[in-house]
């Protein structure tokens, strides 16, 4: 472990994983068994549960609650206040009045695939999934999947448009050979195909242009 920055405000407990390059601001909480991957940014006041696994480039906001079992892939961008939950059916107390344990409950985590955004004072209700590229928007409440490059937004959360890895809306541009709708980033030049509710990445326009740049 090397080039890692932590605050002396910070709480951190024993058993925790940090990347190279990685950074915990003031008064952030990460708990034991938590793993975090490289140039991972975890900002002021946030919360990291036990074995919560954070991969590499991920950025964590100010005063952000990532509650265990959440499992975030690389790149994922977590916005300030936003709040992963982990149970299905909260209570502090059993029927019989005595305070719940960890035994009397099981808790359910949130997944962040790769690159996906959720926008700050969101609140993603476990189980959900969010997929790769997709966005949250700011103060929405997700409580079913959400499918890759799909933005969606409100309380609870919908699809209203589909964003490119440049995290831009996708502007429609005709239909393919099959006749479904197709769509472009027009930041990075990818193309997309739609069937059903799902978005399909099928030519990655800017890989081909920087390599033709590096010509």
């Amino acid at each position: 472990m090397s080039n890692v920055r932590i605050q002396p405000t910070a709480d951190m407990d024993e058993g925790v994983t940090i990347g190279d390059g990685s950074s915990i601001w003031h008064l952030a909480q990460v708990r034991h068994g938590a793993e975090l991957g490289q140039n991972v940014i975890v900002g002021r006041g946030a919360y990291i549960g036990e074995g919560v696994h954070v991969g590499n480039n991920c950025k964590i906001q100010n005063y952000a609650l990532v509650y265990e079992p959440a499992y975030l892939e690389d790149g994922v961008f977590i916005g300030p206040a936003v709040v992963l939950t982990n149970d299905h059916f909260p209570r502090a107390i059993n029927p019989d009045g005595t305070v719940k344990s960890a035994s009397d409950w099981e808790p359910v985590g949130v997944t962040l695939k790769e690159g996906c955004s959720i926008g700050a004072r969101s609140t993603c209700v476990a189980p959900v999934t969010v997929g790769r590229w997709a966005t949250v928007a700011a103060g929405s409440v997700v409580v079913k999947d959400v499918p890759d490059y799909a933005l969606v937004a409100g309380v609870p959360a919908r699809r209203i448009k589909w964003v490119g890895r440049s995290g831009f809306p996708l502007v429609e541009d005709g239909t393919d050979a099959n006749g479904k709708k197709q769509f472009r980033d027009e930041k990075t030049g990818d193309v997309f195909v739609e069937d059903n509710e799902t978005l399909t990445l099928v030519s990655e326009a800017s890989a081909t242009t920087n390599t033709e740049e590096a010509k």
